[in-house]
């Protein structure tokens, strides 16, 4: 049975902890709201966007000198799976939820006898990933350092993922992150990038209501432009989601584990004065043995 000495360091312990994970909850609701606001602000921008490519990419499909990053390489054998998570835990199952729907696509890839690669970004879907496909990791990245995401950070990962595809090293890309629902929700989620996949677009494939595009000043030099920062903003995107999907999660983390703590202290207290009151029942009992002895 714990002594007295020992329930009161594991009181003040616990006590301790409990201060710091409510000072992590009110960190994570105030940089929740931030977060929150930017994804919710990019959600239009890249929804927009990725409808007109969309339409691009069904109209154009099958068209001689269609864009390869707009309709694929006419192959499927190589996936680049591009797998977005945070540099940091105590955030639930934020990350591991990301990680489990990646490493499911890995498996399904390869029963189906697919070349598969990774590119991660973020030190726990690394650490995560490298223990069973350090040999598929083709690539990094890291946000150690970003106070602020800005668009600067997914422009640098869509260079490099489009430089890689230049380069023929994949056929298709697919993201995978965490989009933001509630504090309570994060639903992880797998984008495809290069090619579009219209029919894996939400409400399914647009109605283009006998549409014909026509471009100016040419076709190439629009889609030049537009394809690629298309991939930026969706990466750029799925950060921010991912952001607030973190803070999120962290605050209801932190939260759950400041009432543990609470029930902890409570617990540990009263055993505290249970023990407490039994020495003195013993000692008092000692007391009066010794006195009717005499």
């Amino acid at each position: 049975m714990a002594g007295l000495k020992e329930l009161k360091v594991r009181i003040a312990s616990v006590k301790s902890t409990r201060k710091i994970t409510k000072a992590m909850q009110l960190v994570a609701a105030a940089k929740l709201r931030r977060a929150q606001e930017a994804a919710v602000a990019a959600r239009p921008y890249s929804d927009r966007m990725d409808a007109v490519i969309a339409n691009l990419a069904a109209t154009m499909k099958g068209a001689a000198g269609a864009p390869p990053l707009l309709v694929g390489t006419g192959s499927d054998k190589v996936h680049l799976l591009l797998v977005l998570t945070a540099e940091r835990g105590l955030c639930g199952g934020f990350n591991s939820s990301i990680v489990r729907l990646a490493r499911e696509h890995v498996e399904r890839l390869k029963a189906e006898g697919k070349t598969v690669k990774l590119f991660l970004v973020g030190k726990k879907g690394y650490d995560a990933l490298k223990r069973n496909y350090a040999n598929l990791i083709v690539a990094r990245g890291d946000l150690v350092g970003v106070r602020q995401l800005a668009f600067k950070q997914a422009a640098d990962i869509s260079q490099r993922v489009l430089k890689m595809f230049a380069d023929g090293e994949f056929d298709v890309c697919t993201m995978f992150y965490a989009r933001f629902q509630s504090v309570v929700s994060q639903k992880p989620t797998a984008h495809q990038l290069i090619p579009v996949d219209v029919a894996a677009r939400e409400g399914g494939a647009p109605d283009f209501g006998g549409a014909v595009y026509e471009y100016e000043p040419d076709e190439e030099g629009i889609l030049k432009a537009l394809l690629p920062r298309n991939i930026a903003s969706q990466i750029f995107r799925a950060l921010l989601e991912n952001a607030a999907s973190e803070q999120g999660a962290r605050m209801s983390a932190m939260d759950n584990a400041t009432r543990n703590a609470g029930d902890m202290i409570d617990g540990l207290t009263l055993k505290f004065n249970r023990t407490r009151q039994a020495q003195i029942t013993k000692e008092l009992i000692e007391i009066i043995s010794g006195a009717e002895a005499v």
